[in-house]
């Protein structure tokens, strides 16, 4: 797993991936269910902190079939009080990239 933190704290987003992928291994059918939980419950977890900000919670999940998979992402915000955090995780047949980021209001 490879984290990747420019807030104030390392955001469950880790506990999300297990709680909704955990030992399952990738199945087409059921990617869309596993995205949707996964930004979800990573969104509960950041509203319950009660910090003054918006979020925003994406999710990729790819089968690991030796295919590439390039991302990136730019925002134009105010460092001193804005940022993100990226975690990279994956098992035997997938990889899960989870990425929040925390606007403050």
């Amino acid at each position: 797993m490879e984290d990747s933190c420019h807030m104030d704290k390392s955001f469950p987003m880790e506990e999300a991936i297990e709680s909704a992928i955990g030992g399952n291994a990738y199945q087409h059918s059921k990617v869309n269910q596993w995205t949707t939980n996964v930004v979800e419950q990573t969104l509960s977890q950041l509203t319950k902190l009660g910090k003054p900000f918006k979020y925003i919670v994406t999710c990729v999940i790819m089968q690991k079939n030796g295919a590439g998979l390039h991302t990136a992402s730019s925002c134009f915000w105010d460092s001193s009080t804005d940022g993100s955090c990226t975690v990279r995780w994956e098992n035997k047949t997938m990889y899960c990239i989870v990425s929040a980021f925390g606007l403050s209001i």
